[in-house]
């Protein structure tokens, strides 16, 4: 199993060609899975996602990955890459700024990117306090949050 403590990742960056490309080829995964993530943590923690409270699940995934995609960052492990994007979700404009997304996807070697494997989204909730609960909820990331790995 991959852990931070393994990986070098490269430096955040603009995504070139291949990175769009393997983004692109599971897009519907990835906006399938921000609609089960929101429907499962509105039950759980409504917190979670709560900067699109005011958004139609079709305006929360009203994004493309040519614009919307705005870095990445990448390490080469033994059985391929694991790729960590920062995506915009342009309907997400409020008093912290624009909203963005973490994915993490994997590209097993070989292949191209047409085999690449949606692996997960951020969640962020927190550091817990002391009796071991999350003290903060958060799917949509502000811009100042930076793109890092994460096990979710």
């Amino acid at each position: 199993m991959a852990s931070k403590e393994f990986l070098e990742f490269s430096e955040p960056r603009a995504p070139r060609e291949n990175g769009i490309e393997a983004f692109n080829n599971i897009l519907p995964t990835i906006k399938n899975e921000i609609l089960g993530s929101r429907s499962h943590w509105d039950k759980h923690e409504p917190k979670m996602w709560s900067r699109a409270t005011r958004l139609t699940n079709a305006q929360l995934v009203d994004f493309t990955i040519e614009k919307d995609l705005i870095e990445i960052r990448s390490a080469t492990t033994s059985y391929g890459n694991i790729i960590l994007g920062k995506i915009r979700i342009p309907a997400v404009q409020d008093e912290e700024g624009e909203g963005f997304i973490h994915v993490r996807i994997h590209d097993p070697p070989n292949r191209g990117t047409e085999d690449v494997i949606f692996h997960s989204l951020f969640t962020d909730e927190g550091s817990p306090d002391a009796d071991g609960r999350p003290t903060t909820w958060r799917a949509i990331q502000t811009d100042e949050k930076p793109l890092e790995f994460f096990h979710e």
